[in-house]
């Protein structure tokens, strides 16, 4: 990739001002450092690859108790899958907390020094983690991959993000979509490599869960630390050839002023725009997280094409497992691909009304599903879990780009990251929800191929809630906004004081070998993890 000119002479690899963009730059060379990022740190939603080989650890012994606190220590039973899947909701809670707590710093120390950071903590998290799981003591697991690991996905979440924002102003979803898409997509890349190497590095019947962690791990330091030097920053004023930011400026909600992190907090339109998230985030990790099993409680042999209430073989019983993990698949390809396609349509159709079409057309879809449940048409409801998880993820992938309409650009990472602890809350409440409304339908003798309606026609009432908060969001008042010299002595703060004639040379150079290479580099893995989803997905046809 190009060098970062123009930095200041001795300073740090890591400064800010090291890594403003030289003439020769491309900005096409910055949503693949994202990628790198992304692609590392979504694994997150591949992590159920790890729970059952690590409740097999112990050939011959017993499973643990139930009692949690005394599974953390213990060397002489295996763990028990709750005690264990507690992890990812761990590392999802500090993800939140994290990119809150680090937001504003971030935007201080710029995109490379928060990406080395993130890269440290969620690829050194996975190493520690996976010596705690070699040693067998579990609260070195969670302190690795939940804990530290946590922080390393808070911040890489939200590294790229004004960042991109800043150098696509013309598409500021796209942008936001290219890097956020990684996210949705790392796991069809991780979980198969975990599967790979836990295979490879078993021995005596003990799963090789730690030295994947460990090689993993290993590996994610690497790409990440990758993707974080290729970051470099537009400078003050930068703009494409021939932008003219004033359509842009005149749609309803888009502002040219700039909100500070800490008085957008004060701003409904920040909570506002935080219960939407909920909304949407809630509503759609309720069913990931029991996809599999709802297809196999509402159609179990029909999926086979066997009438209901036949006895079944084990080959059958498998052969519908399969089925259900296709689905799996399926979700995690259109988690992936929605985070682009629905935040690239935001570019055109608005933020607001992105989100408007999630909560309309979600409502209708969650209402159906029970209907086409019923009906026995498995194409249908399959089709229409994977449209779901399409707006599941673009809300994601629209959000920063809806932030940097609502509040502007300056401190858009900051206000980022405070708002995704929505995401932490709905990862609590939708797993939750979902996984005890299902258990209380069960024990009032209510048959499982109908256990999930009751839940689906709740969620459809909580897109509605989201639609009427969306419906509430407003322009911010005026008072709110950064005056000229709070905004000039924030950007003397960050060493970005303005330069047009540096703005006007920076980052006009081609696309060139480097692009080519740098695109291959997270272009190539991702075909390759599309490639097996839609293998796997295969198991539904």
């Amino acid at each position: 990739m190009s060098t970062a000119a123009n930095g200041a002479d001795g300073a740090g690899l890591l400064t800010r001002e090291r890594i403003i963009a030289g003439p020769g730059f491309n900005r096409w060379l910055v949503p693949p450092a994202a990628l790198a990022i992304h692609l590392c740190i979504g694994m997150a939603y591949g992590f159920s690859v790890f729970w059952l080989p690590m409740g097999k650890l112990l050939p011959g012994a017993p499973a643990c108790p139930a009692d949690f606190i005394a599974q953390l220590t213990t060397t002489r039973c295996n763990w028990t899958l709750p005690a264990v899947n507690h992890i990812f909701e761990t590392f999802i809670v500090v993800l939140g907390l994290s990119a809150a707590l680090f937001g504003g710093w971030l935007e201080r120390a710029g995109p490379r020094r928060a990406g080395l950071i993130a890269a440290l903590c969620w690829g050194g998290g996975l190493i520690l983690g996976g010596y705690g799981v070699a040693i067998h003591q579990l609260w070195i697991a969670y302190l690795g991959c939940g804990l530290i690991g946590g922080i390393g996905q808070g911040l890489g979440y939200i590294t790229p993000v004004s960042t991109l924002i800043r150098w696509f102003p013309d598409r500021r979803g796209l942008a936001t979509g290219f890097a956020i898409m990684g996210y949705g997509g790392g796991a069809m890349i991780g979980a198969p490599i975990a599967v790979k190497l836990m295979h490879h590095f078993s021995a005596g019947g003990v799963p090789g869960v730690a030295a994947a962690l460990m090689m993993i791990g290993t590996l994610y330091v690497l790409v990440m630390s990758a993707g974080a030097f290729g970051f470099r920053i537009a400078p003050t004023g930068w703009r494409p050839q021939g932008f003219d930011a004033s359509p842009t400026h005149a749609k309803p909600l888009v502002t040219s002023s700039h909100v500070h992190v800490d008085e957008a907090l004060k701003t409904p339109q920040f909570w506002l725009i935080w219960l939407v998230l909920f909304a949407n985030v809630t509503a759609g990790i309720a069913v990931i997280s029991v996809a599999s099993p709802m297809l196999q409680d509402v159609f179990g042999s029909h999926l086979l094409g066997v009438a209901g209430g036949a006895t079944l073989s084990a080959a059958q019983k498998a052969a519908i497992a399969a089925a259900a993990a296709g689905l799996v698949g399926l979700i995690s390809l259109f988690n992936s691909l929605g985070r682009l396609f629905w935040a690239s349509t935001s570019d055109f159709i608005g933020r607001r009304y992105t989100y408007f079409t999630f909560f309309i057309l979600g409502i209708v879809l969650y209402c159906a599903l029970p209907s086409f449940g019923q009906i026995g048409i498995p194409a249908l409801f399959v089709a229409t879990i994977c449209i779901i998880i399409s707006m599941y993820g673009g809300g994601f992938a629209t959000l920063p780009a809806y932030l940097a309409d609502v509040f502007g650009t300056q401190m858009v990472g900051a206000i980022h990251g405070r708002l995704i602890t929505a995401w932490s809350a709905a990862g609590l409440v939708g797993p939750m929800l979902i996984a005890s409304l299902r258990q209380s339908q069960l024990a009032a003798g209510v048959p499982r191929a109908l256990v999930y309606n009751r839940t689906l026609y709740i969620m459809a009432g909580l897109l509605l809630f989201g639609l009427v908060c969306n419906a509430l969001v407003r322009p911010v008042d005026a008072k709110h906004a950064m005056t000229d010299d709070q905004l000039a002595l924030l950007r003397r703060q960050k060493h970005e004081a303005p330069d047009e004639a540096r703005a006007a040379r920076a980052a006009r150079g081609g696309f060139g070998i480097a692009g080519i290479v740098a695109w291959a580099l997270v272009g190539i893995p991702f075909l390759i993890g599309l490639t097996i989803a839609l293998q796997k997905a295969a198991a539904l046809l």
